[in-house]
């Protein structure tokens, strides 16, 4: 199993919200949202503070998938 962050940025193109919009609202490093990106772990903290941010919950930004997917 591995957890996809795919979510996230169809959500920032549904709204209209670019990665500088999302570091600025979250104060996330370009770093972290480039692991994001990556498909990279990130600390559970960091999804947080997105999902308060943008208003969402966790699962409108990422998901677990299987490795068959």
């Amino acid at each position: 199993m591995a957890v996809s962050d795919k979510r996230l940025f169809k959500l920032m193109i549904d709204r209209e919200i670019k990665k500088k919009d999302l570091k600025e609202m979250t104060g996330l490093s370009y770093g972290t949202i480039s692991k994001l990106e990556r498909g990279d772990n990130v600390q559970m903290d960091v999804l947080e503070k997105i999902c308060i941010k943008l208003n969402c919950q966790l699962n409108d930004i990422a998901e677990i998938i299987s490795e068959n997917e």
